[in-house]
């Protein structure tokens, strides 16, 4: 499909998908307004002051939420506003296991955008392969002393999505036609448990590296005694039971299905990441 939007904002511009999303669209030859609560093009869900300013004279919008309990009412209040600024299409990152999950409460943020008056396209990727070096809250103590992985998932396996294909997969539901109403849940190529995961990040990294599976309640209890709320908690392991579980273990053809390509490797991952600065 031929590209036909070019002024494209990107909320979380300076994130994990955002700053990758933003650099996809580069590649393109636009030049995204990338919003973030400090940035130049600054844009806080805690503050309304900022939304109008960001969406003006956008016509697409990358969305990442605030993750927060009132998520799904700000992104609907969001679509409303981005209709006022004539904005034409949103691109929603939610999550493959929120609608493998029971319960309307993972849909949330979903439905808010589906009921919006845009177009829209919701994107159900995987666990991110990055999280494993970019999200020290929890894959931190891989890197600590102990050079321990410890999570709930037992031998379960995930489809570990490469955040360049992500971030492709978005450019282009983002600029391109034939997007609109379509949901794509997207995974990498090969299933891994988080055993295996670490396994292939040791050997590429030369450190001695471990994954400890723990059970829920041990991990409920660092968790808690650690600082977070019982809610998040329970969300949390909620979503490592799902990897145990293996309910998103198989690999899907979401990213095919959009870019006409396999999805990458998680060995593409491992072996481009400089695995000293983490």
């Amino acid at each position: 499909m031929t590209s036909n939007l070019s002024r494209v904002l990107v909320l979380g511009g300076t994130g994990k998908t955002g700053s990758r999303v933003a650099t996809a669209l580069r590649r393109r030859d636009l030049s995204p307004a990338v919003a973030s609560r400090r940035g130049p093009v600054r844009f806080d869900w805690a503050d309304r002051s900022t939304w109008e300013p960001a969406l003006a004279g956008n016509e697409a919008v990358y969305v990442v939420d605030s993750q927060g309990p009132d998520a799904s009412a700000e992104v609907g209040d969001f679509a409303a506003a981005a209709a006022r600024a004539r904005v034409r299409r949103l691109v929603l990152l939610s999550g493959r296991p929120y609608g493998e999950i029971a319960g309307d409460g993972w849909l949330a943020t979903e439905k808010a955008i589906q009921a919006s008056s845009l177009d829209w396209t919701i994107l159900r990727p995987t666990w991110f392969a990055q999280n494993f070096t970019e999200l020290p809250e929890f894959f931190g103590t891989l890197w600590s002393g102990a050079g321990e992985l410890r999570m709930p998932t037992g031998e379960g396996r995930d489809a570990f999505i490469d955040l360049e294909d992500l971030a492709d997969v978005a450019a282009t539901a983002l600029t391109e036609e034939g997007h609109a109403g379509r949901t794509y849940v997207l995974s990498g190529a090969r299933s891994l448990s988080l055993g295996q995961a670490v396994a292939e990040i040791a050997e590429a990294s030369g450190r001695p590296l471990r994954f400890v599976p723990v059970t829920e309640d041990a991990y409920r209890a660092e968790l808690i005694a650690a600082g977070h709320p019982d809610p998040f908690v329970d969300g949390l392991i909620e979503l490592f039971r799902h990897i145990r579980e293996e309910r998103g273990a198989e690999p899907v053809d979401g990213v095919r299905e959009v870019l006409g390509r396999a999805p990458r490797d998680f060995t593409d991952y491992v072996t481009r990441t400089d695995f000293s600065a983490v």
